[in-house]
């Protein structure tokens, strides 16, 4: 499993970086992706990394959200800033394309006053 931690509550247009680390010797030759899910929704793609640090992002997180990698440490990050209410959720990190097997627990964020 993929586990993702550095959620929590922050306030509208606050800032939170979420953390991923994975174990092996495979992540560095794969895309990865952080995933959210909100309450009564289906679980979406937030942004994705290739393995050379290309990112792309979802329209709805474009310009807020940022997703690198540190290869050496075995890391994917996702820094989220002018955070909105509407980004409350779970979030997950996995590869990209996702594996079932390695679908963590993940992480709560809420955004909040």
């Amino acid at each position: 499993q993929l586990q993702a931690s550095g959620g929590g509550l922050v306030q509208p247009g606050g800032s939170l970086r979420l953390s991923c680390a994975a174990s092996g010797s495979i992540f560095s030759n794969n895309a990865m992706g952080w995933y959210r899910q909100a309450p009564g929704k289906q679980r979406e793609l937030v942004a994705r990394i290739t393995s050379i640090g290309s990112a792309n992002y979802a329209d709805s997180v474009k310009g807020r959200f940022t997703i690198f990698r540190d290869n050496a440490k075995n890391t994917v990050y996702l820094q989220m800033n002018s955070l909105k209410p509407e980004d409350t959720a779970v979030y997950y990190c996995n590869y990209y394309p996702p594996r079932m097997d390695y679908w963590g627990k993940g992480t709560q964020v809420t955004v909040s006053s």
